[in-house]
């Protein structure tokens, strides 16, 4: 029989806080994190909006020695694993070092860290060059770092599949529990998406909204008149914990995994497959694996992009896995509020999922405002949706067709 596992502490590092009580505030109160782009000047780009973490001080959590090798995706993964940590009790009550783990999603990594040192060889020449340079660049460092400030020395990896790569982590971290590979780990997903050439690729394939006016309007998931994303940034960390571990030194319990589900698309490198058929395949794997019904789900934290083409494409893989229950179910975008943090995006939504199971709350999909037919779902337009939530599904869909679906269940003992 596999084990249980079980959600015993959240962190959150996002646009709308440097908390998860403050993103979840933020959500519920229908906040925007998006505003005019700060960090380098736009003026010959396209879209000049981004959904930045605003008011970051490195030097409230690290000191100078420390940030001489800390990219900045490194530093919000240590931010949120500090939280995550602390939330749960895990280094108080006490932990086996070798049973514990650390898998963190990064579809970009330390790209920040690589392109400024390459100004520098470029400039300067290769004497000059940070000898921390590899260590900053790697998408693998992040749960490398956190590995090596608690003495984790259980499974340690990156998962890298684009949009779905927070996702992704959790689900493995998950089944390696289930398998009794490890008792608990730190996983979701951490990304800086805020620079210059980020901006350039993304605007020279019309990915990204343009609504430059009014920034906090720019991120529509599932209206009619959306226009692309808003990049975001960030991180969002759980503790997964085998449930009698966790029981037996009395922790709190935000949500149950119970299944996991990846596909890919084998469609395109940067569109989605139209029929939703890989989106759909990975729900089905998901709640396979869950053992549960399409009837018994009641919120789906969608990945809900805000591109025209994406949304139609994860509205129709819904429908073709609930059938009529997908009418019955309230599903949401949090990428309205705090935009999409590519390899984050899974690791912060499913925060978000299980922060919405213990309350029982379903945040606004913000700035619906034109109903679209072809995304005729109930997306919790600009209100909280009240309602008991027993099974929640969380969606990743990356680019290149990787999909990841997470269940998250209400704990019930």
């Amino acid at each position: 029989m596999r084990r249980r596992v079980v959600v015993t502490g959240l962190g959150a590092i996002s646009p709308l806080g440097f908390t998860a009580p403050e993103l979840w505030e933020g959500l519920l109160e229908g906040r925007s994190g998006t505003g005019p782009v700060t960090r380098f000047d736009t003026k010959d780009l396209p879209t000049k909006i981004a959904a930045e973490i605003k008011n970051y001080d490195p030097l409230q959590y690290f000191d100078r020695k420390e940030l001489r090798h800390l990219d900045l995706y490194q530093q919000y993964a240590l931010i949120a694993a500090k939280e995550a940590l602390e939330d749960s009790r895990i280094l108080s009550d006490g932990y086996d070092s070798e049973r514990t783990g650390v898998i963190i999603g990064s579809s970009i990594g330390g790209v920040t860290t690589l392109i400024g040192q390459y100004e520098v060889l470029r400039e300067r020449g290769p004497g000059r060059v940070s000898p921390y340079l590899m260590p900053m660049m790697v998408t693998n460092m992040a749960a490398g770092f956190v590995a090596i400030k608690y003495k984790f020395m259980g499974p340690n990896f990156a998962t890298v599949s684009a949009c779905a790569g927070g996702a992704h982590a959790i689900g493995e971290a998950f089944r390696s529990i289930q398998l009794d590979e490890a008792d608990v780990f730190v996983a979701g997903g951490s990304e800086a998406t805020t620079f210059r050439y980020a901006f350039a690729g993304f605007c020279i394939v019309k990915a990204m909204s343009t609504r430059n006016d009014e920034p906090g309007k720019a991120s529509r998931p599932f209206d009619k008149n959306r226009d692309g994303f808003v990049l975001g940034e960030g991180s969002g960390l759980m503790i997964l914990e085998e449930l009698e571990r966790a029981r037996s030194r009395g922790a709190k319990i935000y949500a149950e995994v119970v299944g996991y589900g990846k596909s890919a698309d084998a469609y395109h490198m940067l569109a989605p497959e139209p029929e939703g058929k890989g989106a759909a395949l990975a729900m089905k794997m998901a709640l396979k694996d869950a053992g549960i019904k399409p009837e018994q789900v009641d919120y789906i934290n969608a990945h809900g992009t805000a591109t025209p083409l994406g949304d139609i494409s994860e509205t129709i893989g819904i429908k073709s896995v609930f059938g009529e229950h997908a009418y019955k179910l309230t599903i949401n975008s949090s990428k309205s509020a705090i935009g999409h943090l590519l390899g984050g995006a899974g690791g912060i939504e499913s925060v978000i999922t299980a922060l919405s199971i213990r309350d029982n709350k379903i945040h606004p999909t913000i700035n619906y405002q034109t109903p679209d037919p072809e995304c005729d779902l109930d997306c919790s337009p600009n209100h909280v949706t009240e309602r008991r939530i027993n099974y929640a599904l969380s969606n990743s869909l990356g680019f290149g067709g990787h999909n990841a679906v997470l269940v998250f269940k209400k704990y019930t003992g």
